[in-house]
């Protein structure tokens, strides 16, 4: 697997074949104003603080739409950017890039592994058989505490904070979960980055969507299970009692924190095998669909797509991919009040109002499915009611968040 690092002192390639340019790009001084809020604003990074950088490369040869291609030139011109406004901050900052994975949720590559925790957590972790299981989704409970054991061993060589900009998200990995739980590295999460939302969603009041996800967090108090509906025919249930509900407010300024850049959500994992109903997909993560697709969800599992949307084939081969790829992992609710585009899933699902659902691996978040696959899909318009020992409690009503001061 391809894999290239530049260390602090370095600049970072400016160009390389395939990318293309984003509005706004042209602008450098304003891109890395722009960026250096990251560090400063977001991630509170210290001069002289080690920190990561990297991103994903399309792999030779593949074939791609120009669009897409153009997109994810983009991406990696925003990550060789967010490397020179971290060193220009005094930050000793370590850029990577390396070859795509092709799917949310898998496990980085060794290299990466070694950019962000040092070569000696690195090499206890290869010599004991850790590293292979942990990238294979296989590892135990036992060989993740063992795993925890050796990072926390060797944590003063990790990096303090990560900017993890690259198409396939790192998010649902153990390898974001050993960088903060135990590295205590705080964590922006950046998969599907576009440079517009420097000047959109990102423009966000932190402090007012954290005050907004405590807010949203709170309604969920004593939920027992959760209910959520649409107007075009999404209707599904499931338990949520006794799992954490999780803040994404893009405010990283604590040790171990972890958060989406553009941030605004709360989130939890639902107890596997509880969801039951259907679920009615208008958005693929990227675009509208030409006509909806359903996916019939019984005992916590997507259990079959229905429609003539040319996605479904897509959807569907990730599905069969494993078992547990049919897993109902996670549901989110948005609290962005700058976030506006539907057509980009990392954004779209900040959108204040919205809620989406992911198949997949939770096992970061509270769950107990751990599999190198993770979904997101947005539903605009929805209800959404927590039922409680004493009754039912509405958060959402047909968009409309309920918990606003």
């Amino acid at each position: 697997m391809y894999l290239a690092t530049w260390a602090q002192g370095a600049s970072c390639p400016s160009s390389s074949p395939g990318l293309g340019k984003s509005r706004g790009l042209d602008n450098v001084d304003r891109l890395g104003a722009a960026l250096k809020n990251i560090f400063t604003v977001n991630l509170g990074a210290r001069p002289g603080e080690k920190v990561l950088v990297f991103t994903d490369l399309i792999p030779d040869g593949a074939a791609m739409d120009p669009v897409e291609r153009t997109r994810r030139g983009g991406l990696v011109r925003v990550a060789r950017a967010a490397a020179d406004a971290g060193r220009a901050l005094g930050l000793d900052v370590r850029y990577t890039e390396f070859e795509a994975l092709g799917s949310h949720g898998t496990e980085p590559g060794e290299g990466l592994w070694r950019a962000a925790f040092g070569d000696e957590a690195v090499d206890a972790l290869v010599k004991d058989g850790l590293l292979s299981s942990i990238r294979d989704k296989k590892a135990g409970e036992k060989e993740v505490r063992e795993a925890r054991r050796l990072v926390e061993g060797n944590r003063s060589a990790a990096a303090g904070a990560v900017v993890a900009l690259t198409n396939y998200s790192t998010s649902h990995t153990r390898f974001r979960d050993l960088l903060t739980s135990v590295a205590g590295a705080r964590y922006a999460s950046m998969p599907l980055f576009e440079e517009d939302m420097l000047w959109g969603s990102m423009q966000a009041d932190w402090d007012a969507v954290e005050r907004r996800c405590a807010r949203i967090a709170a309604a969920f108090k004593g939920g027992r299970s959760v209910r959520v509906t649409t107007g075009d025919g999404t209707d599904i249930s499931f338990g949520i009692e006794g799992r954490p509900v999780m803040l994404d407010t893009g405010i990283l300024r604590e040790a171990g924190s972890f958060s989406n850049l553009p941030a605004g959500e709360v989130y939890m994992a639902p107890v596997e095998g509880t969801a039951e109903g259907m679920l009615v997909l208008q958005w693929a993560p990227n675009r509208r669909l030409s006509s909806p697709l359903k996916v019939r969800v019984e005992g916590g599992l997507a259990r079959e797509v229905l429609g003539d949307e040319p996605y479904r084939k897509e959807l569907e081969a990730n599905l069969a991919k494993r078992p547990d790829n049919r897993n109902i992992a996670e549901l989110g609710i948005g609290a962005n009040d700058r976030a506006s585009r539907p057509d980009n899933v990392l954004e779209s699902e900040k959108i204040m109002g919205t809620i989406h659902i992911a198949f997949g691996d939770n096992s970061s978040m509270g769950g107990i499915v751990s599999t190198p696959f993770h979904q997101d899909f947005v539903y605009f318009g929805p209800t959404l009611v927590v039922r409680t020992e004493d009754g039912e409690r509405t958060v959402i009503k047909e968009g409309w968040l309920l918990v606003e001061e």
